[in-house]
């Protein structure tokens, strides 16, 4: 017998999201982790907040609202509200009852940007890191390193002469602009829309792009992010970024790090000596001299460090192809920054699951 279209609805519903979603559902695993992390930064989120006046958007929920935005490709955050709406997982995984009202996304905006002076992003990278369960999935002797870049919101035509000279776009909302012949150069020009974007390239033969460089150390033995950083995309910022980020982070003596040829610079190479981590860089073969010695490869932890290392490509791949890191839609070093960290946060969390249920 054909079933009936009829559609009707219920002046009572007694189920509640928890009820929906199954319980072996990746997203639960993740959400203990969340929320242990999130339990940590609670003294952090009460020295943002007032003790009186109206009541905010609750930090960990705007958090946990982010996430799934990283998780899930969601474009936008007037698209990740409209999710929240009819979405009952997206519901369960934030932390609204059935019939909670979802905020406007002009006032979500407002409080993410409160976490952002807060630098949030960056204490719940390190609390996820520093969880009970997670530490041990860690090393501390071999690392990799290597950055990308992440194209800017900002038009090509933005990119104007500093001294306010050159013909100015044609009338319209999206005006020609004509640069045949016109040389281009980050000292010259900057975008009017973004100034701290940079005019770059990922390598020869490819077009150059305004962009920012995102930059990651990974540990070897699980291929996790252990620190993450952005900045503006220099000649030098992959090197100037490395440094800076092995020097901060908590390591064991003598200490590996792998990377490719483009690290391969006598002050690159001397500043990790310096710190007492072993250069375990790609060697130059185009005939150019490489600043890593003959010593270094003959060790048999040169080859793995380089074979090990890209892996760390993974993390790129992720936040480019998933997390929505290919394009970023912030503007701002700052902004695009904290987006960028709590992204490399999420390709964590993505991967802890497994690593934590895998027999020791």
């Amino acid at each position: 017998m054909r079933g009936s279209d009829r559609q009707t609805g219920s002046m009572f519903s007694y189920v509640s999201p928890e009820a929906l979603v199954p319980p072996d559902h990746p997203l639960r695993a993740i959400r203990l982790l969340v929320n242990a992390a999130l339990e940590r930064l609670s003294g952090d989120f009460d020295a943002l907040y007032a003790a009186g006046g109206r009541d905010s958007i609750a930090p960990e929920k705007l958090l946990r609202a982010l996430l799934l935005q990283a998780f899930y490709s969601v474009r936008s955050e007037r698209r990740l509200m409209e999710q929240a709406t009819y979405n009952m997982l997206f519901r369960w995984f934030i932390g609204l009852s059935m019939d909670a009202p979802v905020w406007d996304v002009t006032v979500f905006t407002k409080n993410r940007d409160r976490l952002l002076r807060g630098e949030v992003a960056a204490k719940f990278f390190a609390a996820v890191l520093a969880d009970p369960q997670v530490k041990p999935l860690l090393s501390r002797e071999h690392f990799s390193v290597d950055g990308t870049l992440i194209e800017a919101w900002a038009s090509m035509k933005s990119f104007r002469p500093k001294d306010g000279s050159g013909a100015p776009p044609g009338p319209g909302r999206n005006g020609e602009r004509d640069f045949h012949g016109e040389k281009r150069s980050n000292d010259t020009h900057a975008s009017k829309t973004d100034p701290d974007a940079r005019l770059a390239r990922q390598s020869n033969g490819q077009a150059s792009k305004l962009c920012y460089a995102g930059h990651v150390v990974m540990e070897n033995r699980h291929g996790l992010a252990v620190a993450a950083t952005t900045t503006r995309a220099t000649g030098t910022a992959e090197r100037d970024a490395g440094e800076a980020m092995m020097a901060e982070l908590d390591r064991a003596p003598r200490s590996t790090l792998g990377a490719d040829k483009n690290y391969d610079t006598r002050d690159f190479v001397a500043a990790m000596r310096g710190l007492g981590v072993t250069p375990h860089v790609a060697q130059h073969a185009n005939g150019r001299r490489s600043a890593i010695d003959g010593r270094t490869p003959r060790h048999p932890g040169y080859a793995v460090s380089q074979r090990i290392r890209k892996r760390i490509e993974e993390v790129f791949g992720w936040g480019k192809e998933i997390g929505g890191m290919r394009r970023t839609l912030l503007r701002g070093l700052e902004r695009v920054g904290w987006s960028f960290t709590l992204r490399v946060a999420a390709y964590n969390l993505i991967r802890l699951p497994k690593l934590l249920a895998a027999p020791a």
